[in-house]
Parts: structure tokens; C-alpha cells; sequence
């Protein structure tokens, strides 16, 4: 296993990232799955837990608090809010009212008295970044999260969050966490020079794409993949975006064979070569799943193997952006375009 700085923090983590999204019901794991993947993983060398209260309405952060119960010091534990917990409209979003609130849940459910790092699961609109970092640095000062940091956020959100910061003396955001694999680069154009511009550490989420670099989906192949039973239109091969998500897979599967490599390697490899990235997080539902792509925590790509993705997804580019988490609101809503 490597290690990196996470940004400027002094933190040293793990590049692979065990990520808690498929733990409970979404991904069907029991609590003894749960544990034996996080005993593998730490096991492995990661040493950077991730995940979140909206993950299963707080069952993953139970579980993962269960799991890392007589070890806690020993790693680096992360969660998130921000997302809807409930019908109730004030328990979402990004105020101080409910952060406080949603970070003590998050407390109680993972059984600890602090997280390493808090991070914002989604910019929130209707939220000032002052009322916003004003709550992240009083729950920092009250030593209850060590570092905070943002998921996810437009890269003029990122300058802007910094720039709130400064402006108002408050602490910072010193992470970010975007979406980021071969088949969606989009971050390269924007996000990911603001991240290093200021800093920041940067833990990628879907590095395998969502499974479509798992070396499960193939031409000629039916699409049997956890997430295709519950995301079915992301899979649909009928869809342009997704036809020209297959016809790259089938060119890099050939690249990775050539390279001696699994298809998860060369993704794997490929997220964690660009020096803006800290960790790859890895979302396994199973010990195949974590062994599969532990098999990747020491490749390094050559520059030819990276020059022949680049050829076949061109840098900056998205296969399919309408999927990106990140766009303004004014892109989605048409009413916030027009007078």
C-alpha cells in the first residue's frame, strides 16, 4: 500500500479508501460481512475509512462503528451530511441548525466522540458558505471533527467556499471528493486545477465507474451488476452514452491486456497517477470485491499505458456528463435560466 499527504493537512492516508456507501441495505451486507471487509481492508494497509449519514439512513455508519469499535485511533474516519435524513425539510442541507444536529446523529451511530474529517455530501444552494464554515469551524473548535471538506462541488463553489473562508476568518475546506474515472474526466478541466491550485487533498469516488471498468461488462456480455438492477437506465446499451461507454471499455480492456493488467487495475492505476489525486475510494460489497481491488494498491501506470487511455477518452471529457452530481442548478431547473 502507498500513502500520501492528504492535501496540507499533514495526514498521511492510504491511496486506496475504503468506502462505506454499500454497506447495509444498499449493498445487501450483513454486519459480519461488514466487519470481515473492514478487517481485510485495514489488514491490507488502508487506513482511511469513508462514509456517510445518508449511506442506507444511517445503518452503513452504524455498521462501520460496530467494525472499527476497539481500533478507532487507528485510522482515519470520515463521514458526510447534507443529504436528505428523513421527510422532515430541515433535516437536509447545509445550516447550522442541522449540521450540529446531523453530526451528533453521526456520532451516536458510529460510536466515537469525533470524526477525522467532515465533509459536505453537496454544495447547498440555499445555504451561505459563511453560515456554512461559521458551524463547520465551531464544530471543529469544540473538537468533535479534526478537518472538514466538501463532495462534490462545482469548482467555482470550491473558489468561492475558500474565498468565504479567508473573508470571514474562518477555517477552510482542505478536501474535496468528486466523482472521477477514465470514462467520466470532466474534473480534469476545472476541479481538479482549483484542488491543486489550493491545496486540497482529493479522495475520487466511482473510480470503477459505477462497474463499467469491473471487467464484468463486456460486449456480447448481459449486464448483471449489482447496480444495474437498481439503475437500469445507466446500463441501457440502446442509450448513446452508454454505447460509447462499452466501445471504450472493449479498447481498454484490450490496453489492460496488453499491460499484463486486470481491467480494475488499469482504473484503479489510472485515477491515482494524477498528482491532484490523494486516494481512490473502493466501495466493495464483498471480500471478492475488496480482494479484486486491493490487487491494485501498488500499480503504477506507464506513461505509454496512459497515453493509450488518453486516446481513447480523450482528458477532460465525459462519456456521459448528464450523469455528473456536480452541474450549477441553473442547468437542471430551466426556470433559474430565464427572466
Amino acid at each position: 500500500m502507498q500513502y500520501r499527504t492528504l492535501g496540507r493537512t499533514g495526514v498521511q492516508v492510504s491511496t486506496l479508501a475504503l468506502g462505506a456507501m454499500n454497506f447495509g441495505k444498499i449493498g445487501r451486507t450483513t454486519q459480519d460481512e461488514v466487519t470481515a471487509i473492514v478487517d481485510a481492508a485495514l489488514e491490507a494497509g488502508i487506513n482511511l475509512i469513508d462514509t456517510a449519514d445518508a449511506y442506507s439512513g444511517g445503518e452503513s455508519e452504524e455498521m462501520v462503528g460496530k467494525a472499527i469499535a476497539s481500533r478507532r485511533d487507528d485510522l482515519v474516519l470520515a463521514t458526510k451530511a447534507t443529504l436528505p435524513m428523513g421527510d422532515e425539510r430541515n433535516r437536509q442541507g447545509s445550516s447550522r441548525r442541522w449540521l450540529v444536529t446531523a453530526l451528533e446523529d453521526s456520532l451516536r451511530r458510529l460510536g466515537v466522540d469525533h470524526v477525522d474529517l467532515y465533509q459536505i455530501h453537496r454544495w447547498d444552494p440555499n445555504t451561505s458558505d459563511e453560515e456554512t464554515l461559521s458551524a463547520l469551524t465551531d464544530l471543529q473548535r469544540a473538537g468533535k471533527v479534526r478537518y472538514f471538506g466538501s463532495s462534490t462541488f462545482p469548482a467555482y463553489r470550491i473558489v468561492q467556499a475558500q474565498w468565504a473562508a479567508r473573508e470571514h476568518h474562518l477555517s477552510r475546506y482542505v478536501t474535496e471528493q468528486p466523482s472521477y474515472s477514465i470514462l467520466q474526466r470532466g474534473i480534469e478541466t476545472h476541479v481538479l486545477p482549483v484542488t491543486e491550485q489550493y491545496g486540497l487533498g482529493v479522495m475520487v469516488w466511482s473510480p470503477l465507474a459505477s462497474g463499467w471498468l469491473s471487467g464484468a461488462i463486456r460486449e456480447g456480455r448481459e449486464i448483471t451488476t449489482s447496480r444495474s438492477t437498481f439503475m437500469p437506465q445507466r446500463f441501457d446499451t440502446t442509450i448513446p452514452s452508454n454505447r460509447a461507454r462499452l466501445d471504450a471499455v472493449e479498447q481498454l480492456a484490450k490496453v489492460a491486456d496488453e499491460a499484463g493488467l486486470t481491467m480494475i487495475q488499469l482504473a484503479l492505476g489510472f485515477v491515482t497517477a494524477h498528482p491532484g489525486v490523494t486516494s481512490a475510494l473502493i466501495g466493495p460489497r464483498t471480500l471478492e470485491h475488496l480482494h479484486s481491488q486491493l490487487a491494485a494498491a501498488d500499480t503504477t501506470l506507464s506513461a505509454d499505458v496512459l497515453d493509450a487511455i488518453d486516446a481513447i477518452v480523450a482528458p477532460g471529457t465525459d462519456l456521459a456528463a448528464h450523469e455528473k452530481n456536480d452541474s450549477p442548478p441553473a442547468l437542471l431547473d430551466p426556470s433559474l435560466r430565464r427572466r
